[in-house]
């Protein structure tokens, strides 16, 4: 069975060198992510051009992803490194501390004095370490520790409920963002949007700095939930981002809140990547938790587009098996997962003619039971459109461009092929297409299958025509040129 949930894997030390990359693509994974809070631009190019020399040596399409770190709020140094706190301590955050000790540190983001009051809590290393602010001072942030506990130098700070100023996009993400045009990366994941208008931000410097990377934005502050349909409509797909998202919003509220996210986004014809700490046991365990297989597998009948690994391939011990057992986890998954496609047609409304002929397809693939379908595509609209409804047949896009091919390896039951449109006959170019499909394995002479094609041949856009074809029946007849 062709597993329709796709990986995601971090890239960092445990993970980038050539053999390791190499295991990883064969385990399965769909799309590499830099995490750009870490390393060099130097570090990440390394990566990438290891990364394609390997997916070319092993023969699978393995997309790129670079992950903007955006404003990190952030507490200063101990002269300590750490300190220990007490339930019921005073404890101060000031903006003009250079190294704190056990009462007080300073702040890496002094505007924190700004968007805060007395009542407000602050949930700081994740919300390990629980603040209530009793008054601001000057400079000062005094606050009531709750629980006993630890802390280190460097923790992030968030804000019960949302509501910091901080913009989503820093002068380093704007850096990166050039970076990531120059590595030819195939999407770039904005961290702690709050509107439409930071992904639209984000976007136009990708234009200026000649990419076309998809956006993604991933969802971890209150205001983006809040603002999430203007979110929708200003991206290409969203992330999932459960770490901040639980401080934020409370770990109670996540599961519900990924469900909406994901259906939401669907209905939009954007992807979604579920993230944070899936299977973080197996950073030092070679098998996950039954919780984690559990959480994977929802993610999963969620309708998920791809779950993703952070620190578990990053820096954890086996990172090619947690791959490994992520991609069982996925296919198990599917295969308990119902098919009702009928319900999903009854209050769509379809104003575009390639968006109708993609439900067709979808439509006729489900009642007929086909073996695939394949959607020649030059942009990816169509394989997107498609991979929104669950038809529980395979998509295949055949495309001739090597920057689509690689843009729809992050959506659902896509499976991307590349292929070469040598011809403007429209029935021989159908050949190929069903050639391209019998070299890749997907189907056989006599299978029945589904194709999409837009004429005239080559237009972005112009998906207009449906055939049901049984595959090797009808070869081409060669006409003589005039």
């Amino acid at each position: 069975m062709e597993r329709a949930t796709k990986i995601v894997a971090t890239l960092g030390p445990a993970s980038s060198d050539a053999h390791t990359l190499e295991a990883l693509v064969k385990a399965g994974v769909d799309v590499v992510r830099l995490n750009f809070s870490h390393g060099t631009a130097a570090d990440h190019r390394l990566r990438v051009e290891t990364l394609r020399e390997v997916a070319h040596k092993v023969g699978r399409t393995v997309a790129v992803m670079a992950d903007l770190q955006g404003p990190k709020i952030r507490i200063g140094k101990f002269a300590t490194e750490k300190v220990a706190l007490k339930a019921g301590q005073a404890f101060i955050l000031d903006v003009a501390c250079k190294q704190g000790d056990g009462g007080r540190v300073g702040l890496d983001y002094p505007e924190l004095i700004d968007d805060v009051g007395p009542g407000d809590v602050l949930l700081l290393d994740d919300g390990r370490v629980v603040f209530d602010i009793e008054r601001i001072a000057g400079g000062e942030i005094h606050c009531r520790n709750r629980h006993d506990g630890e802390l280190s130098n460097n923790k992030g700070i968030n804000k019960q409920g949302g509501g910091l100023s901080a913009p989503a996009l820093t002068p380093k993400d704007m850096e990166d963002i050039r970076t990531a045009a120059a590595l030819n990366v195939d999407y770039v994941a904005v961290s702690f949007p709050k509107s439409g208008s930071d992904m639209r931000q984000a976007k136009e410097l990708l234009v200026n700095a000649g990419s076309d990377a998809l956006v993604v934005a991933k969802i971890e502050r209150v205001e983006a939930v809040m603002n999430l349909e203007d979110i929708l409509h200003a991206t290409d797909g969203v992330m999932v981002a459960r770490g901040d998202l639980a401080v934020e919003v409370g770990d109670a509220a996540v599961p519900a809140l990924q469900k909406r996210i994901i259906r939401v986004a669907r209905e939009h014809n954007r992807f979604a990547i579920t993230a944070t700490q899936m299977m973080e046991s197996m950073i030092h365990s070679p098998v996950p938790t039954r919780a984690e297989v559990s959480d994977v597998a929802n993610a999963v009948l969620d309708g998920t587009d791809a779950v993703m690994l952070s620190a578990e391939t990053a820096s954890g011990e086996y990172p090619v098996e947690t791959v490994e057992a992520m991609a069982r986890i996925c296919v198990e998954a599917e295969k308990s997962q119902e098919v009702s496609l009928d319900t999903h047609f009854l209050n769509r409304v379809f104003t575009r003619i390639d968006q109708s002929i993609a439900m067709a397809a979808l439509f006729t693939a489900f009642h007929l039971k086909v073996k695939a379908i394949a959607a020649l595509t030059e942009s990816g609209s169509t394989a997107l459109w498609m991979s929104r409804l669950n038809s529980g047949v395979p998509i295949y896009a055949l495309t001739p461009r090597i920057r689509t091919r690689y843009r729809v390896s992050i959506f659902r039951d896509v499976v991307p092929l590349l292929t070469t449109y040598v011809e403007t006959d429209r029935d021989r170019m159908l050949w190929q297409a069903e050639e391209t499909l019998i070299a890749a394995g997907a189907v056989e002479p006599g299978d029945l299958i589904v194709l999409t094609i837009g004429e005239p041949i080559g237009a972005a856009g112009g998906t207009n025509t449906m055939k049901i074809v049984r595959v090797g029946e009808n070869r081409p007849i060669h006409k003589p040129n005039n």
